[in-house]
């Protein structure tokens, strides 16, 4: 007789059938062998026979192939789900576009770029094998000596909220079964970025009411937004590490948000609470742990293994509550069609599409409108007509490694001899400049001094060439040494010898143009703040140096604005604009509480001119949006894109709140002497407070509305309105 095809086989049947089917036939072992992920970096790829892994990461290409082959080998066939670090880029594969990191796109305020970013990056990951990425980081920026802040899209949770969903969308496409789509993260959830000290994964004082204000809304965003994965952080609250918390996994997440995807844990995290949390004495009890607060895949804990079979085979833990998340999962990879298709790889389509002139093409778009122009007297955009000589001078201008930031090849997550993103791909400060400097214009390069120690031998070379030419392009920022994971610094200054390099190139006087090629915010010496123009650029990716020179030489007229605050001093943490009221004095007894630069803030080469602040209605019932306009001119002589941001300030609030909190922005385009009217729709949402019992509410009451062109309150035209 003919063998009958199992019906977890059968894709005729719904997900639901399938999955039922497909549990009935499986051994403890195999449904617990479901829930790990596990490192695939080994040649020894074992285990996908010994303990039946539900997912792995860290493999492609031809390896992959090998590890789907065993996987069909299994009693039951069935399919890995394949994960990879794809951050800014398909970072680790050699060729692959890397972006500007998340802090440096998130200066664009430009939702349908981060979506073509993620369109881009699952284009390029896909055909290599990988289903998954661990992107988005939703975290908010707080202290910003935290390693991890350029993974960020900065301070404000709504900012964050908005390009989380785009980018969401990029990575998962037309949907589930989209085999050109690839499953987005929405991590690390929640608070991780609250550090102590700026310290990593150190322990997060967040209350609920904190979370709930602050930190969960921009999750709750890309759960409305269809993330199919949220990942735990590391970090613990009140006590509670973040993958035991049932409360912000099971109860918030899953039943309160409704959130049919699954939850992984960060890099052994269940392993964490038996051996560094040290909340958990076993293997054994930390399985239990881990699965009752609501976690679905324990990310490279080979010892959960052992510890949830031994869990359900002495009684304490039933095998039910196996079964819960190993359905949750088996549902994820029908619904992606990996019974039917598991999406090997294919190299020959791999180099097909990180060779794209249109993914390059959104690279380089993405560096052009991350730039952020902080501070010009009127130097740039370069005077070609008179100019003559430039020198390009310091240790950031021709690194590609420093260009392209962390969560690249070179960076601390892969060994040195796993090498680098071949250095053609990159366009470096210099290159760009060189390559775009008008003929006849003379390009000299030093490169100074370095950043990872004190030697200063380089500086002298650096000041002839300085002198002897007409402007100087001064790039310096920090290197991948103080970046990263466990990578946190102690202080904000430029590191090495980078504050003698800029010293003694003011003492020049010749004029500067310092353009910041760092992870984070820096604090800036004096000879820096005295520099003709300054042009941020964060980690600006692959296109960096084209985009840069575009701007220098007013090809490009910048339009990006900061996503994050940048300090005076470092001692000034938490410098972020929405701080909460209530504070005596407005100043420090002996600095400024102001920040060098706020968030919102950037140049252009242009000017922009706001007036005729306006609501459709000064009232607003329950329900309803409320829509404002505002008028904005161009009042230069060239073209540009202005972002338009507005706030919303709540005069009388039952609990103490913030002095104003972003709630709509707008990209506008225009041209030389135009005036447009802008509006703005704030949905009754946007007027939310969370009250002192932890409860989202609308209080009625007074409002104001503030539209400028930065957060700064001598930016803001304001407006009142009232809710019902």
């Amino acid at each position: 007789m003919p063998i009958e095809t199992p019906a977890y086989l059968n894709p005729s049947l719904s997900v639901e059938e399938r999955v039922t089917d497909l549990l009935g036939r499986m051994t403890l072992e195999e449904k617990v062998g479901q829930l790990i992920m596990w490192d695939a970096r080994s040649e020894d790829l074992s285990f996908i026979n010994t303990r039946y892994p539900g997912s792995i990461l860290h493999i492609w290409g031809e390896k992959l192939n090998r590890a789907m082959d065993m996987a069909a080998k299994n009693r039951l066939g069935i399919p890995l789900l394949v994960g990879e670090d794809a951050i800014h880029g398909h970072s680790f594969w050699k060729g692959a576009n890397i972006f500007p990191t998340q802090l440096a796109m998130a200066s664009s305020w430009n939702p349908d770029l981060l979506e073509q970013v993620g369109r881009v990056t699952a284009r390029e990951a896909a055909p290599t094998g990988v289903h998954w990425t661990f992107s988005p980081v939703l975290c908010l920026t707080r202290d910003l000596r935290w390693g991890r802040t350029d993974e960020t899209f900065g301070e404000d949770p709504f900012l964050i909220g908005e390009l989380g969903a785009a980018m969401i969308r990029g990575y998962q496409g037309k949907g589930l079964d989209d085999p050109a789509g690839i499953l987005a993260t929405a991590k690390h959830y929640a608070g991780y970025s609250e550090t102590q000290g700026g310290r990593d994964a150190s322990e997060a004082d967040i209350s609920p009411r904190k979370l709930r204000s602050y930190f969960l809304p921009p999750f709750e965003r890309a759960a409305r937004a269809g993330v199919m994965t949220f990942m735990t952080g590391y970090q613990s609250m009140e006590g509670v590490p973040s993958t035991a918390n049932h409360w912000l996994l099971t109860e918030v997440l899953k039943d309160e948000w409704g959130f049919k995807g699954v939850v992984v844990t960060d890099w052994d995290n269940v392993g964490r609470l038996v051996y560094e949390q040290k909340v958990c004495a076993t293997y054994v009890e930390a399985a239990i742990v881990a699965v009752r607060a609501g976690n679905d895949i324990m990310m490279t804990t080979p010892g959960f293994f052992e510890g949830a079979i031994e869990a359900v085979r002495s009684g304490q833990l039933a095998e039910s509550e196996i079964d819960a998340p190993c359905a949750r999962f088996l549902a994820l990879k029908f619904r992606m069609g990996l019974f039917e298709n598991p999406r090997r790889p294919d190299l020959h389509q791999a180099a097909v599409e990180i060779s794209r002139p249109e993914h390059r093409a959104v690279n380089l778009e993405a560096a052009r409108q991350s730039l952020v122009l902080l501070q010009n007297n009127g130097l740039l955009p370069l005077d070609t007509r008179s100019l003559t000589s430039i020198a390009v001078i310091g240790p950031n201008a021709d690194d590609d490694l420093q260009q392209l930031g962390d969560w690249s090849l070179g960076a601390c997550q892969h060994p040195p001899e796993a090498g680098k993103q071949p250095r053609e791909k990159t366009t470096t400060m210099l290159d760009g400049i060189r390559a775009l400097a008008p003929q006849g214009v003379t390009v000299r390069y030093e490169r100074g001094c370095s950043i990872t120690n004190d030697d200063l031998s380089g500086i002298p070379a650096a000041v002839e060439a300085a002198r002897a030419v007409d402007v100087v392009v001064a790039v310096v920022g920090d290197h991948l040494n103080f970046v990263g994971e466990a990578l946190s610094t102690a202080t904000l200054e430029l590191q090495g010898g980078q504050i003698a390099l800029l010293d003694a190139l003011a003492q020049t006087g010749k004029p500067m143009i310092l353009v910041l090629v760092n992870s984070k915010p820096l604090v800036l010496p004096a000879s820096a703040k005295r520099a003709a123009a300054i042009l941020e650029a964060f980690n600006p990716g692959m296109e960096g140096g084209r985009a840069a020179a575009e701007a220098i030489f007013g090809l490009l007229n910048p339009s990006g604005k900061l996503a994050v605050s940048i300090p005076v001093h470092v001692g000034q943490q938490p410098v972020f604009y929405s701080q909460v009221r209530g504070q005596h004095g407005h100043r420090y007894a002996d600095l400024t509480q102001e920040p060098l630069f706020s968030f919102g803030q950037g140049l252009s080469y242009t000017r922009y001119v706001y007036s005729n602040l306006r609501l459709a209605s000064p009232t607003l019932a329950r329900g309803e949006t409320a829509r404002v306009f505002v008028d904005v001119e161009n009042v230069g002589q060239r073209e540009g894109v202005e972002i338009v941001q507005a706030y919303v300030s709540d005069l009388v609030t039952s609990a103490t709140w913030v002095n104003k909190a972003l709630k709509g922005f707008a990209r506008v385009a225009l041209a030389a002497g135009e005036k447009k009217t802008v509006q703005i729709e704030l949905p009754w949402e946007a007027f939310q407070i969370v009250n002192a019992q932890a409860v989202p509410v609308v209080e009625p009451g007074d409002f104001e509305v503030l539209v400028g062109p930065s957060s700064r309150d001598q930016d803001l035209l304001k407006v009142k309105m009232t809710v019902a």
